[in-house]
């Protein structure tokens, strides 16, 4: 059993969401003793200027409007740190993630923090969490060609130092609805608690 679920939504829709359905299912499945609850239908800021900056500032010399500026990256790298299994809904949208998923990733892969680089190239600072990924699409077969989303959300964990990654997929529902739904929950359904 998990003791504490990072649980994260990324579909527009917040109802009839094929990845908000199913992933509430996973987290139920798990059983966490905590889950943290991050929606992204409320999007992130996008990386700026100042961001960067405020970024590439040792933290020893940050200025206050610098610390103001990374407070919500700190907080979702905490809430990230602090997670045993992250469970992330991912829809797939012309062939990729949601852009809000997008901008979640780009506020928590932070050298020093979650990452670095070393003499054999960079290092995930997240080690021993395990990941499961929901996703949806209309016509894209999970893990194809075409399939940009999944094999993405893996390699960004992956450099983040989370490997242990399960894909629950209820893809291609455009073509077969009810054999896509079966599937997605029978893999929920093989999942260790």
């Amino acid at each position: 059993m998990a003791q504490t679920v990072l649980h994260i939504d990324s579909s527009a829709r917040l109802t009839g969401s094929v990845t908000r359905d199913l992933t509430a299912q996973v987290v139920e499945r798990l059983g966490a003793k905590e889950v943290i609850r991050r929606d992204l239908a409320t999007p992130l800021p996008l990386l700026d200027e100042a961001w960067v900056g405020a970024n590439f500032t040792p933290a020893d010399q940050r200025s206050d409007a610098q610390k103001a500026t990374l407070a919500l990256s700190d907080s979702l790298v905490a809430e990230l740190q602090s997670a045993d299994t992250i469970v992330i809904g991912a829809p797939i949208y012309n062939f990729t993630v949601p852009t809000t998923l997008k901008a979640w990733i780009d506020q928590v892969a932070r050298a020093g923090l979650t990452f670095q680089y070393t003499e054999n190239g960079p290092e995930g600072l997240l080690t021993g969490k395990r990941a499961i990924l929901v996703v949806a699409s209309g016509g894209v077969a999970a893990g194809s060609d075409a399939d940009y989303a999944s094999r993405y959300l893996r390699h960004m964990l992956g450099f983040i130092g989370i490997t242990n990654v399960d894909i629950v997929a209820a893809d291609q529902q455009a073509l077969d609805p009810d054999g896509s739904a079966k599937k997605a929950q029978d893999e929920i359904a093989g999942l260790a608690a």
